[in-house]
């Protein structure tokens, strides 16, 4: 398989829908996904999962049961697996999530927001 760049910023123009992650690529068993935020999402936890969120553009809330933490453009928060969250983005925010391939979008949580199937982009 040819390998190409892949343009962050152009991949960010293919879609406008919010909480709905898109897929970039994968490797060893992890998967690059982009997404768009804005407002609330739900109070959920990754059993097995670790899951890293990268700020592209804007700024990110994510409340915890015990703490609230606000990540800014060029940093990035790692969720240790279990640990329930609720992320929040007033404005939109651009993010890039490095996931295992199994995740599951929400956790055991099913809601209007919870995605299946990553769209490849």
């Amino acid at each position: 398989m040819q390998m190409k760049p892949i343009n962050i910023s152009e991949k960010f123009k293919l879609f406008n829908e919010h909480w709905t992650p898109k897929k970039i690529g994968e490797l060893n068993g992890q998967q690059l996904l982009l997404a768009k935020l804005k407002g609330e999402f739900i109070w959920h936890s990754h059993e097995n999962e670790d899951e890293l969120f990268m700020i592209i553009k804007g700024s990110l809330i994510i409340e915890f049961r015990d703490k609230t933490i606000e990540l800014n453009e060029g940093e990035i928060y790692i969720i240790p697996k279990g640990e329930e969250h609720k992320p929040i983005a007033k404005e939109e925010v651009h993010v890039l999530l490095f996931e295992p391939l199994a995740i599951k979008h929400t956790g055991d949580i099913t809601s209007e927001l919870t995605v299946k199937t990553f769209q490849n982009i």
